[in-house]
């Protein structure tokens, strides 16, 4: 697995948010609780409604700068192609944070 990605959140006034991060989970988060970035501040909840994984921090940036770039019909259709996508690799991370969890828990 992959310690670069970007992502896509709607906030709840519906304008998309793109972002780079190594921690989606965690940044959804902190999104949704205000602390993720200015623009998302006051806007939360957020959604999770694209994620792509990328080989490294550099590929990460120049592909959040290219969706960034993008207007926001074009950002909705990635979204929409890429929905099944998101919501396996979502899957798959928060799998990952439970047995990371769960082992924690183990070993205390």
């Amino acid at each position: 697995m992959t310690d670069s990605y970007v992502y896509i959140v709607e906030c709840s006034d519906q304008t998309l948010y793109t972002g780079w991060t190594n921690r989606p989970l965690q940044r959804i988060r902190a999104h949704s609780e205000g602390r993720g970035a200015k623009y998302t501040k006051g806007r939360g909840p957020v959604k999770l409604v694209y994620l792509e994984a990328l080989e490294d921090k550099s590929s990460g940036l120049v592909r959040e700068a290219q969706i960034k770039k993008m207007i926001a019909l074009k950002k909705r259709q990635l979204i929409s192609e890429h929905a099944d996508r998101t919501a396996k690799l979502e899957q798959e991370l928060r799998d990952i944070e439970k047995t990371k969890k769960e082992k924690k828990t183990k070993s205390e």
